[in-house]
C-alpha cells in the first residue's frame, strides 16, 4: 500500500497540464531515472519482483498522463510467464577423467557435453570445425568466435580466460547465462562456453583428442514472470495506423558479489524517454494512435519485445514505425554535440523523416558492432515493422558495470535529446507519411 501511495504522489507531482506538456523538463527526467535506477529497485533484474515494480511505476505514469490500456488489455502491465534454468552446484570439467580446476561457465544449453577435443587456431568463424568439443586457441576475438559456433555442429567451446574475457563475464553479471524460455516452449539450442585460466588452458590445448566432459550438477528449472508496461493513446483516424515508442525497463540486478548493477543509462534513461514522450504527446489527440511500451527481460533474451511481437495489441501491419530508446544518458564523443545515433539509419526512411522535423539523430558511427540487431527493435523489424533504436554513447565505459549510476548521467543532454523528438513524432502522428524500408534494408534473419 505504501508503494502505491508513493507512486500516485510521485505522478501527481510530475504531471503537467496539457498546455505545458510539450516541454520536457530536466527535473522530471532526473526524477524518473533516480527512481528507476535507485536503491529501491536494486538494478531491476530481468523477470524479478524489482522489474515488476519498475513496470508498475511506468504503468502508473501512463495512467496519470491520460493514456488508455492497449486494445485487449484491462490495465497497464502485462505479465509473461517464462522459465529460467539455474545452477545450484559447480560446473565440472574433465579431460580423460581428470578434473580441470576453476572452469568459468559463460553459457550453456543446460545439457551435459562430452566428446573428443579438437584444437582450432583460426579466427574465421566459418572455419570452426564440426566437433562435439572445440578449444579456440586464437587469443584475439575468442568471445566473438565462441558466439558464432553453430550449436548443431558443436556442443562445448573452450576459450582462454583473458582479462577481456574476465571483464565481459563481470559485465554479464558474474554468472553463467543459462536457458530462459517462454513457459510451454523448449529452450533454443546453444553450445556451452567455458573459459580457463592460462595454465589449465595450455595443458588442455596440448591434449588434442582427449575425451572432455562437462557436467552441470544441481541444475533446476525455475518459473519466473517478466513484465511489460503498455499505454495507448488512440488516434482520431482508426485507419491511420499506430506509432510505437519503446525501451526496456530491466537490467542486471545484484551481482553474486553483492554489487548492484543500477542500469541508469542501460536502460532507465530509455524508459525515461518513453515516459517523457508519453506525457508530451498525450497533451492533445493525434491522427495516428501511439503505443508506449517498456519491455521486460531485454537483458535476458528480449522476452518482453519478443512476446509483444508475437502477441501485439494491434495488428503489426498497423504499426507505422517503432522508435526504441537504448542508453541515451550520455553524449557520444564521435557525434555532433546534442546528437543521438540511430541504429540501421541507412536501412529505411525513418531517420530522415524524423531529422527533417528537427530530431537530433544521425547515422550509427559503429557499424562493426551491429547494434541494429542488438536491441528490442529487432524483434519488430524481423516482422516487417520499420523499427530502429536511438542511443547516446553506445560504447560508454560504464556499460554493464556498477558505475552505471544516475551520478554518471548527463540529464541535460537527455532532456534536449528527448525534447528534439517531440515535434517530429507529433508531426508523424498527424501526417500521412509512412516510413519505408529501403531496398535491402529489411532484415530477414
Amino acid at each position: 500500500m505504501r508503494t502505491k501511495t508513493f507512486l500516485l504522489a510521485t505522478f501527481a507531482a510530475l504531471a503537467a497540464s496539457p498546455a505545458a506538456a510539450q516541454a520536457v523538463r530536466e527535473e522530471s527526467v532526473r526524477a524518473h531515472v533516480s527512481y528507476l535506477a535507485g536503491e529501491a529497485l536494486r538494478g531491476r533484474e530481468s523477470a524479478s519482483p524489482d522489474e515488476a515494480m519498475a513496470a508498475a511505476y511506468v504503468g502508473a505514469a501512463f495512467r496519470g498522463y491520460g493514456l488508455k490500456p492497449a486494445p485487449g488489455m484491462t490495465g497497464y502491465t502485462q505479465s509473461i510467464e517464462i522459465v529460467r534454468m539455474r545452477l545450484n552446484g559447480t560446473p565440472l570439467l574433465s579431460a580423460n577423467g581428470v578434473r580441470i580446476e576453476n572452469p568459468i561457465l559463460f553459457s550453456s544449453s543446460g545439457q551435459p557435453a562430452r566428446g573428443r577435443l579438437v584444437v582450432h587456431a583460426g579466427t574465421d568463424p566459418k572455419q570452426i570445425p564440426a566437433a562435439d568439443v572445440v578449444i579456440l586457441t586464437a587469443k584475439e576475438a575468442s568471445l566473438r568466435l565462441a558466439g558464432a559456433v553453430d550449436p548443431s555442429r558443436t556442443r562445448l567451446v573452450i576459450i582462454r580466460a583473458t582479462p577481456q574475457v574476465h571483464d565481459y563475464y563481470a559485465r554479464i553479471g558474474g554468472a553463467p547465462r543459462l536457458p530462459r524460455y517462454f513457459k510451454g516452449e523448449q529452450p533454443a539450442p546453444r553450445p556451452s562456453v567455458v573459459a580457463l585460466d592460462d595454465p589449465a588452458f595450455d595443458r588442455l590445448a596440448a591434449q588434442e583428442g582427449a575425451e572432455v566432459a562437462l557436467e552441470l550438477p544441481g541444475l533446476v528449472e525455475e518459473p519466473r514472470v517478466t513484465t511489460n508496461a503498455i499505454g495507448y493513446l488512440p488516434g482520431t483516424d482508426p485507419e491511420a495506423g499506430v506509432i510505437l515508442v519503446s525501451a526496456h525497463l530491466d537490467h542486471l540486478g545484484v551481482r553474486p558479489d553483492g554489487k548492484v548493477m543500477y542500469g541508469a543509462n542501460d536502460d532507465a534513461s530509455g524508459t525515461t524517454a518513453v515516459l517523457e514522450l508519453a506525457q508530451a504527446l498525450a497533451g492533445r489527440p493525434h491522427r495516428r494512435g501511439l503505443l508506449f511500451v517498456a519491455y521486460g527481460s531485454e537483458e535476458a533474451g528480449g522476452f518482453g519485445a519478443r512476446w509483444f511481437a508475437e502477441h501485439p495489441p494491434v495488428p503489426l501491419d498497423r504499426i507505422v514505425a517503432n522508435l526504441e530508446f537504448e542508453m541515451i544518458g550520455a553524449q557520444d564523443p564521435k557525434l555532433p554535440a546534442g546528437t543521438m545515433m540511430m541504429t540501421g539509419y541507412e536501412r529505411s526512411t525513418f531517420g530522415e523523416t524524423l531529422k527533417a522535423h528537427g530530431a537530433l539523430v544521425t547515422a550509427d558511427p559503429y557499424p562493426e558492432q551491429d547494434f541494429f540487431r542488438r536491441s528490442d527493435n529487432y524483434a519488430l523489424a524481423l516482422k516487417g515493422v520499420v523499427a530502429h533504436t536511438v542511443s547516446g554513447w553506445a560504447v560508454i565505459p560504464s556499460y554493464h558495470t556498477p558505475e552505471d549510476t544516475v551520478a554518471n548521467l548527463d540529464t541535460g543532454f537527455m532532456t534536449r535529446a528527448i525534447q528534439s523528438l517531440v515535434e517530429p513524432l507529433s508531426s508523424l502522428a498527424d501526417s500521412r507519411v509512412r516510413p519505408e524500408w529501403k531496398a535491402g534494408g529489411r532484415p530477414t534473419e
